[in-house]
């Protein structure tokens, strides 16, 4: 099992653009002031869906895509996932209020 290092903060994800099929422990790091969730669903084009409230994902609709998805953690801590990837797009993001319009997303290339 691989090692994939995230670190999110207000309001960034930083996390490897590519990497190779296979058996992950995804690792992410909250290095900012608020409590952070990660997020990671298979999405291979255009925009995910927002709820009504305009400022959040719908997780709801993203159902059947999700991968995988860490519960909030506390600033200075870690949180790990365990997760099998195959080769497509992932988005990896902060579904907090407000948090993906203010920039909390990344994309992951599984090769």
């Amino acid at each position: 099992m691989r090692v994939l290092r995230i670190t999110e903060r207000d309001f960034k994800i930083t996390a490897p653009r590519v990497v190779r099929a296979g058996e992950f422990e995804l690792r992410s790091r909250n290095r900012g002031p608020d409590d952070h969730e990660l997020i990671v669903v298979r999405h291979s084009r255009g925009r995910l869906p927002m709820r009504s409230d305009g400022i959040t994902i719908d997780e709801d609709a993203l159902q059947r895509q999700e991968v995988g998805a860490l519960e909030p953690f506390a600033p200075r801590t870690v949180s790990v996932l365990h997760v099998e990837l195959t080769p497509g797009r992932y988005v990896l993001f902060c579904n907090m209020a407000g948090h993906f319009l203010g920039g909390m997303h990344t994309t992951l290339v599984v090769r």
